[in-house]
């Protein structure tokens, strides 16, 4: 039966839906809103879309060579030159090259082509169909004697002496054939469920990508923040030898101490370490950036946008949450399925119903080189169920704990998505005071750095405060790179939390990345 077709669709639609991972793995709310109609929904995914597709500068990667594995597949390759790379590039590569991007999109893909088998069940179905043949028969094998046809002639008064016992016949036939489905409640609300099924893979595929945007923008800020810290390093290392050359030129003239020049020698020695395992750590980030965007691994990149600040809009609770309903992807796929376990439902119940069916050809028939004539045949069904009562008030009864199931956890998401966005915006609004605090630190530590050099050069003090000064100063800028990279990430999480990382990430962040100062 064509309901069995359609119920074997809906089963591994849900399958390859739930496959792909949601996005905050929250779960629902107390108040049901109503279920947004398909249109509303497709509109929505359509405008998801085509807002990230604006989203970022467009590029694509695309490497200079490519090999070839064992097993056939074509592969990516560095280039030996490093390649720019600005936040919207790695998001734009990440949406084209990431693997799970690519297995949710191979997902989507298969539950489109299910889709068409359950529309195959409500559509009119035409077929053609020709055929030739040509047989020889031998009456003799069959009775018909020669003595046989002589007596049959002689009783009708025809002479079947010169009749052949050997009969030719050459038959042509055409025939165009139709089904449809007249009258179905059953297959329609099937096939309604199987486009809200649709829907719920489409925003897990947009889900996906939202989650794909969130990790490359967090890696890329890593980056930047570890580069910055490697600079930071390597200033600290210069300062770091310029007081160790001095300690020593002090020390061979006679005016300095062997003590000064031993500290001055081991500050000097652990600002090398430092320089070299910040330097390690930035090929470590740069790799997992790589791994992220779906690259090869030993590619390398100059970076173009440093890290920003931009004062983030306050943003209401009450418009954060309307934006998260209105965005939020988990959100939107789980009242998709909420609309199918409803039309499910509807489905089992229209079963009580008859159905009626219409199906018969109509074409041509006859001798190869001679006459034909058309055939044709139409035929009506109604079909009427008796009773098959007990069996489908159990599917009702599963349909309907698996809508309950789904109304709590639609309650259970409510519930999660603000205290995500609840926590979002504290941390948001924390990280900002401590940027504000930290860039007051790193001025004042680098003012009594200048101030315990200008004793030392003075020969009122010993290199002591200064090392320790210059501890202080890489300290803060420690917390000031560390306080913008969270900053920058709490905006990240807000914007995910809201639902419009994809179209608005440059919007949280700040739209002039690559012209904003490194810290």
């Amino acid at each position: 039966m064509i309901y069995s077709t359609s119920k074997f669709f809906l089963a591994g639609a849900v399958c390859v839906a739930t496959a792909a991972p949601a996005m905050l793995r929250a779960q629902q709310t107390a108040d049901p809103l109503p279920a947004a109609p398909s249109s509303v929904l497709q509109q929505q995914v359509v405008k998801e879309k085509e807002l990230s597709k604006n989203a970022g500068s467009g590029a694509k990667f695309t490497p200079a060579a490519t090999v070839k594995t064992p097993q056939g597949e074509m592969r990516d390759t560095a280039t030996a030159d490093p390649r720019p790379l600005s936040l919207d590039d790695a998001i734009s590569y990440a949406l084209v090259g990431n693997h799970r991007v690519k297995y949710d999109l191979a997902n989507l893909h298969e539950v489109q082509g299910l889709q068409s088998t359950v529309l195959s069940a409500i559509i009119p179905n035409l077929t053609l169909q020709a055929s030739s043949s040509a047989q020889q028969i031998n009456l003799a094998a069959m009775g018909f004697k020669p003595a046989l046809l002589g007596e049959v002639g002689s009783l009708l008064n025809v002479d079947l002496s010169n009749f052949s016992t050997i009969v030719r016949i050459n038959v042509t036939q055409a025939q165009i054939g139709a089904s449809q489905q007249l009258f179905n409640l059953p297959d329609l609300e099937l096939y309604r469920a199987a486009k809200s099924e649709r829907q719920v893979v489409d925003f897990n595929y947009l889900n996906s990508r939202g989650n794909v945007v969130t990790a490359v923008g967090t890696a890329y800020l890593q980056v930047i923040a570890d580069r910055a810290n490697l600079e930071n390093a390597k200033t600290q290392e210069v300062a770091s030898k310029r007081t160790f050359d001095d300690a020593f030129a002090r020390r061979n003239a006679g005016v300095g101490t062997n003590l000064d020049a031993l500290r001055a020698q081991v500050d000097y020695q652990q600002r090398q370490q430092t320089t070299v395992a910040q330097a390690a750590q930035v090929e470590k980030d740069i790799i997992q950036l790589n791994r992220i965007m779906g690259v090869p691994a030993e590619q390398q990149w100059e970076f173009t946008d440093a890290a920003p600040f931009a004062e983030f809009v306050d943003l209401t609770m009450a418009d954060a949450m309307s934006t998260a309903l209105l965005h939020r992807k988990d959100f939107l796929s789980l009242e998709a399925q909420i609309d199918v376990q409803q039309r499910e439902y509807k489905a089992v119940k229209y079963q009580r119903l008859p159905t009626l069916a219409f199906k018969g050809f109509y074409g041509v028939i006859g001798e190869t080189t001679g006459l034909y004539h058309g055939v044709f045949n139409a035929q009506g069904s109604l079909q009427v169920p008796v009773f098959r009562e007990a069996a489908q008030r159990g599917e009702q009864q599963q349909i309907s704990a698996a809508l309950m199931g789904l109304r709590d956890r639609e309650a259970s998401l409510r519930t999660d998505m603000e205290a995500q966005i609840r926590m979002a915006m504290l941390d948001e609004q924390a990280a900002n005071e401590l940027v504000k605090v930290t860039r007051s630190k790193v001025e004042l530590s680098n003012q009594e750095l200048a101030d315990e050099r200008d004793r030392f050069a003075a020969g009122v003090d010993d290199n002591l405060p200064v090392i320790d000064a210059q501890a202080s100063v890489t300290s803060a800028q420690a917390e000031l790179v560390q306080a913008l990279y969270k900053y920058n990430v709490a905006k990240l999480n807000l914007a995910q939390a809201t639902g419009v990382v994809e179209s608005r990430y440059r919007t949280y962040l700040g739209t002039e990345l690559a012209t904003t100062a490194k810290p």
